[in-house]
């Protein structure tokens, strides 16, 4: 009898013990799991969300343009018609003709454009031959167009580049140019492999006309008259420029060289990358290379555009 109570007494013992131990393993299981399984801290788990959010952002200002930003930016891309002459020249006969492209706001009153737009003789091997030998060139007219303005705004050249194909015009102040926005200028330039956006006035009136509706192409397309045609679609609100986009393809110096397709009329058309930032100003295209566009990074017409503002300047050119 003895033996059997001691019996109990050692399995009881036995059993309290082992329970005591199962008890210990729980709760260092326990801890294993909260400490690789248990959810993060609020604030932590805010933080977080917030960096993706921020990084999912970014990736798309990199990757995609936002139709409403690029439909904004149109408004203030004009349509650049202009006439004028080269002549006094005994030897050679004068030289009149005509010139289209495209400028965009870039302060108020002012409109930026290639110089070989607002100066139509720069880089003319025949008008410059013309010069040499006496004949002046004369600018007779040089107007713009915008989206939304049934008549032209009269432009002035008031800053031309010394050594570059840029320029800065005033425009004749209405109520209705008073209203167009300025395109921010990038300080920096584009990388290589950065999405852009050209906005411009390919073919001038021609492209317009043949982006029409079917009865205004009718009428217009055998028109001759590049002026009376660009009034006509101005009074019908079809004075629109159209956009392509592509990608940087090469930064060198101050030139870029881009794949978005443009054609003559989109000199002078703003270069936009995803923030709505100008990085370049559109100016030349290689026949037969499709990733031939040429522009020039905006941060060069930064100081022509500071320079047009001084008061000084304004008034010169209004004066002419």
């Amino acid at each position: 009898m003895f033996d059997s109570d001691k019996d109990s007494q050692v399995v009881e013992t036995w059993q309290r013990f082992v329970q005591g131990l199962l008890g210990v393993l729980a709760l260092i299981g326990a801890g294993v799991l909260a400490h690789y399984y248990a959810p993060p801290e609020t604030a932590s788990l805010e933080q977080q969300v917030h960096q993706l959010s921020q990084q999912v952002a970014e990736m798309e200002r990199q990757g995609a343009f936002s139709p409403a930003a690029v439909d904004d930016a149109r408004e203030s891309v004009g349509y650049i018609y202009g006439i004028y002459r080269v002549s006094g020249d005994p030897g050679s006969a004068p030289i009149h003709a005509r010139v289209a492209g495209t400028g965009f706001i870039v302060g108020p009153g002012l409109i930026a454009t290639n110089r070989h737009v607002a100066e139509p003789w720069y880089g003319d091997r025949e008008a410059a031959a013309a010069i040499r030998h006496g004949a002046t060139p004369i600018l007779e007219k040089l107007e713009a167009y915008f989206p939304g303005s049934p008549i032209p705004v009269v432009l002035h050249p008031v800053v031309l580049a010394q050594h570059g194909d840029l320029a800065v015009l005033q425009i004749e102040p209405t109520a209705f140019t008073e209203k167009l926005k300025a395109l921010p200028l990038a300080s920096g330039p584009p990388r290589v492999g950065e999405p852009i956006s050209v906005l411009a006035y390919p073919m001038g009136v021609t492209g317009m006309v043949a982006k029409s509706p079917a009865a205004v192409y009718e009428r217009l397309s055998s028109r001759q008259d590049d002026a009376g045609t660009a009034g006509e679609l101005a009074a019908l609100s079809l004075i629109r420029p159209s956009a392509t986009f592509g990608h940087i393809g090469d930064v060198s110096g101050d030139k870029l060289i881009y794949d978005a397709p443009t054609a003559r009329g989109g000199s002078g058309g703003p270069v936009l990358n995803t923030r709505g930032e100008v990085v370049g100003i559109n100016s030349a295209y290689l026949d037969g290379f499709s990733g031939g566009t040429l522009g020039i990074a905006a941060y060069d017409l930064i100081p022509l555009v500071e320079k047009a503002k001084r008061p000084a300047i304004i008034e010169s050119a209004t004066s002419r």
